[in-house]
């Protein structure tokens, strides 16, 4: 039985086209040619894609994915990758000048997965310079903007995928998430974006694999469903890095409801987490929606010292921005290139002694403790997503958020920070709008392990609001 699609095909849900190409109800083909248009129509006004290879050359791609099938699960789909993913023979630049012209000679492992999965990699998404903060702009391509409106920030690290999907130029996106850089853009953007089980998307082989444990890549898309098609095509360990978690089906779950699940409802952290008006109310609109649909949501007191988690974080954070990028701040061609932002990290790094490492690695554990104990009453925990509404673009990041200073250039971001910090799933979901029509996200996560329940919670969710269909850009 063959699902009926809309009559624009970039409107279509990722699960529906694949299984559309796969039945051929429709050819790779027509589906590239309609996804290029849409890229030519919109992207100009959003700079969500900066780097899009030549049009002749996919649509002989997609022509040749329509003769010759592959078995693959993304089989046909165009996909562009996130900047900071190395791809084999398309320029890739970690939105740095540095590396401006750089075409690596081999793929990083999200970009080999997807290939195998027989997607099709049209190009790359836009990101700020080496994902430093959580508003897509370097200097090479210029600034993200939010489809919702252009003369805002679509956020980051993984705005330009988030801007992507939001404006139906991608079917689905590849992400990262270090301090948020899937869960801001995706509430920035109406889209979802889900961070895994630390380990479940491994990373590549080189550099440190077992102290770096903090960021991890990730799916966006327009649906938990179509989130859950990307997971599996990225999920399952790498024999070269420690700590990988094996793939499962990530769909098993759908369809069992909330009815009796508890969710814990952590609002801004005990006022630790400064935010704009209109956030927590537009958050606990969408917790009705999950109490609507059979849920218990309770309040929670702030679980740990926030200012204890922020002090982990910028401690560890910095200690591994020193020793992967040192060499930007050594060399004097390469320092004079880089953004003072990402010097601030390397030269705090630096600064660090082993106590200092090892008292932040002893704070991140007993955080950890803190919230296994948690999910023993709750089945998940819930948080807004950014504690600021989408900003002007043209504004580097908040500098005060409720008349509270930002000491940091990421600290408006802060309330990312608990999940990052102990490496939880997470699937950040579209909340709801503020009274201008700007969208924002909440932050659904859960113990190790969670991702398939967390997805089948979001889709529940998902079927009762369809945000992201609901209330897309009016491009």
């Amino acid at each position: 039985m063959t699902t009926p699609l809309p009559a624009t095909l970039t409107d279509a849900a990722a699960t529906d086209l694949a299984a559309a190409l796969r039945n051929k109800q429709i050819s790779a083909r027509d589906l590239m040619q309609a996804v290029l248009d849409r890229i030519d129509a919109t992207n100009p006004a959003i700079n969500a894609i900066v780097t899009l290879r030549p049009r002749d050359t996919l649509i002989a791609e997609a022509e040749a994915m329509d003769a010759a099938p592959h078995p693959g699960p993304l089989a046909g789909l165009p996909i562009a990758v996130k900047d900071l993913v190395a791809t084999k023979g398309m320029r890739t630049t970690y939105g740095s000048p540095v590396f401006s012209d750089h075409v690596p000679a081999a793929d990083d492992l999200v970009a080999a997965r997807l290939r195998a999965a027989g997607a099709i990699l049209i190009g790359k998404t836009n990101t700020p310079e080496w994902g430093h903060g959580s508003h897509s702009f370097n200097p090479i391509f210029g600034a993200t903007r939010n489809p919702y409106d252009t003369t805002r920030t679509a956020g980051g690290s993984s705005g330009g995928a988030a801007a992507a999907l939001a404006a139906r130029m991608l079917p689905l996106a590849d992400g990262s998430d270090m301090m948020g850089s899937l869960r801001n853009p995706a509430a920035f953007c109406n889209v979802y974006g889900f961070r895994p089980s630390w380990g479940l998307v491994p990373p590549d082989a080189g550099g440190d694999t077992f102290l770096s444990t903090l960021a991890t890549e990730g799916p966006m898309a327009r649906s938990p469903r179509d989130v859950a098609l990307l997971l599996s095509a990225l999920a399952g360990p790498n024999p070269e890095v420690p700590f990988g978690r094996a793939s499962e089906d990530f769909t098993a779950r759908f369809g069992a409801g909330l009815k009796g699940k508890r969710i814990g409802w952590l609002a801004d952290w005990g006022g630790a987490y400064a935010t704009e008006p209109g956030i927590l109310e537009t958050v606990e609109a969408a917790l009705k929606v999950f109490e609507a649909l059979g849920a218990i949501v309770e309040p929670v007191q702030a679980p740990y010292p926030a200012e204890k988690l922020w002090s982990s974080w910028i401690t560890l954070r910095a200690a591994l921005n020193a020793g992967a990028k040192r060499d930007l701040a050594a060399d004097p061609a390469k320092r004079a290139l880089t953004k003072p932002e990402s010097l601030w990290e390397i030269e705090q790094g630096q600064g660090l002694s082993a106590e200092a490492v090892y008292e932040a690695s002893k704070t991140r554990s007993l955080w950890y403790r803190r919230a296994a104990r948690l999910f023993e009453t709750y089945d998940a925990l819930a948080l807004p997503s950014a504690q600021v509404w989408p900003f002007p673009a043209d504004w580097r990041w908040p500098e005060e958020i409720a008349d509270r200073k930002m000491d940091t250039y990421h600290r408006w971001m802060e309330i990312v920070v608990p999940v990052s910090l102990a490496g939880l799933p997470c699937l950040g979901m579209p909340a709801g709008f503020s009274q201008s029509g700007l969208p924002m996200g909440m932050q659904l996560f859960g113990p190790t392990g969670s991702d398939a329940a967390l997805l089948a919670m979001g889709d529940a969710y998902h079927q009762g609001t369809d945000w992201p269909n609901a209330c897309p850009p009016a491009l």
